[in-house]
């Protein structure tokens, strides 16, 4: 049996990010880069959020290295740092330890099945993940 090497937990490496710099962070994923104008614009239409604030959000989003930016000209373009994927593992990582105590994924899966239904569709899609994660366990 081959043993793979433990990555370097993600948690460790990304801070956790609020509701806000979240609607923040989408944006910036969505488009790959964004100047704050850009970021402020986008928003506009779903946040009832000042131009200020939003700046508030990039420069918190920077200082905790989520966010990197350079200055062209008078404007700030801000790039990520981290994928979307790498901060749902981390936020989903964080969440499974604060409500279950474990960072395995069991007794959520476990607690959502016994409370909500699950139709035949997502225990397919569920099944075929599962299949899929074993396979690639295996190779």
């Amino acid at each position: 049996s081959c043993m793979r090497r433990k990555k370097t937990p993600i948690l460790l490496r990304i801070p956790s990010i609020s509701n806000a710099e979240w609607a923040v962070m989408q944006v910036i994923w969505s488009k790959g880069k964004a100047t704050a104008n850009e970021v402020v614009e986008a928003l506009s239409g779903h946040m009832e959020w000042k131009p200020k604030t939003i700046h508030t959000l990039l420069r918190r989003l920077s200082d905790k290295g989520v966010l990197s930016f350079e200055q062209i000209g008078r404007e700030y373009v801000f790039t990520a740092t981290i994928t979307g994927q790498e901060c749902q593992l981390a936020e989903s990582r964080s969440f499974l330890s604060r409500v279950f105590g474990t960072d395995t994924v069991t007794p959520l899966v476990a607690a959502f099945a016994r409370q909500e239904e699950i139709s035949p569709a997502e225990i397919a899609e569920l099944r075929l993940l599962l299949d899929k994660l074993e396979s690639d366990s295996a190779s």
